[in-house]
Order: C-alpha cells, then structure tokens, then sequence
C-alpha cells in the first residue's frame, strides 16, 4: 500500500513539475497597425477574460511538425503554432461542434486582414436569420484577420479566424472555424506565410491530458507542457 502510495506521489509530483513548463506570453498593442487599435479601441462585444489556460502562452513541443506548421488539438481547444528548438506558441481557441468540425491537413492558400463574411448554403440553411453578407469591422464574425484552408487547390470552406465572441474561447460552438480572439490572430497572421502546413487532429487523437496514451508515450502532460 505505501508502495502505491508513494507512485501515485511520484508521479502527481511530476505531472505538477510539467504543468510549470508553460510560459504565459503577454499580449502586446505592438502587433497591430492603426486600423487594428482604431477597430478594436471600442469593440460592439464585452471584453472577455480568457481562462488562463487559453492565454497565449510558449511551451515545450513534442511532436514532429517542421517550425512554421501550425496543429489544432480540438479535443483540448489548442491551436500550436510550432517554433525551432522544441517549443510552439500555444493560443486557445474555439473549435466546431462536433457534427461541424473538420479534420486533416492543409495548407494556408490565403490571407486577409479584416475580411468580410458571406455565410455558406448550409450555415444559412442552419440559421436562417443572419444576413447574407458582413462587412470587415469588430462587428464581422471573422474578427480582425483570417486564414483560409486549402487542400491543394481546392478552397476547403474552413478558416482560422478572429472573433466577435471571445468569450466562447476553449468551447466548441462553431461552424467548424477554428476562431482566436482578435489580439491572438493578429499575432498568429503575422507569423504564418503562405502555404504554410496545418494540420487539423481529428477528434480523440488530439495531445490534451485527456489522452493518457499519448501523455504516457511523451513523458510528459501534452496540453500543459507540449
């Protein structure tokens, strides 16, 4: 019994040791341009206190994806944006309800600041109320920036993108976008080139803690030290 007890010690011990690995990275009015601090100097949104967790933060990195790639862990709410030397950026975001979300690898095929919003046939289908179309602005669904996926040439209909509703960070709500707040998408957009690999994990093969398969194969706790 003291055996067990004392593994159970051991090894919430070093489950607490990797939860300090993750640096939280403070957000900075350094990234963004005039239009950004003019839009989002009175946002038609509350401002939103994101949970700790899902502030941006640089942590260790596990997995092999070259520097430049970005992965979305949508069982943990995480996207990575991965850097050399075994670290990424991780920012928490709002993934698609289940039925919605989208899974594999693509590429980023385009980019735009502060884009307008034409919701597809099947959101409209789905809500029949919103408008057919949403100028840029902090009033526009897709927030202050927006990356499109593309799966060789074909425009896959899944962006990563801002928000009009940060405080849905770290839930799952969407029409399958991957949404950051606004702050956060700026920082990741000035990161990403184009074409850049993203690789979307399909749901129960993501890195949270809730997989202890691959918590166990990593040593460490993917999610809060990866």
């Amino acid at each position: 019994m003291f055996a067990r007890a004392a593994t159970i010690l051991a090894f919430a011990l070093a489950l607490a040791g990797c939860m300090q690995t993750a640096t939280l990275e403070p957000s900075s009015d350094a990234n963004l341009n005039p239009r950004d601090k003019k839009l989002l100097a009175n946002p038609p949104y509350a401002k939103a206190t994101i949970p700790e967790p899902y502030r941006r933060h640089i942590v260790d990195y596990h997995r092999k994806e070259t520097p430049g790639s970005i992965v979305i862990d949508t069982d943990a709410r995480y996207l990575y944006y991965v850097l050399d030397g075994g670290k990424a950026i991780r920012y928490g975001v709002t993934v698609g309800e289940e039925a919605l979300a989208w899974s594999g690898v693509a590429k980023v095929g385009r980019k735009t600041e502060w884009p307008t919003w034409t919701p597809t046939a099947d959101i409209k289908s789905r809500l029949p109320d919103i408008p057919s179309f949403v100028g840029p602005g902090p009033h526009n669904p897709m927030g202050a920036r927006a990356m499109y996926l593309f799966e060789g040439s074909k425009d896959t209909l899944f962006r990563i993108h801002g928000t009009n509703q940060p405080e849905y960070i770290g839930q799952a709500i969407s029409s399958g976008c991957i949404r950051l707040t606004n702050e956060d998408v700026i920082d990741l957009f000035n990161r990403v080139k184009m074409g850049s690999i993203v690789v979307v994990l399909a749901p129960d093969q993501g890195d949270s803690p809730y997989n202890p398969r691959v918590a166990f194969s990593s040593g460490g706790l993917p999610g809060i030290n990866q």
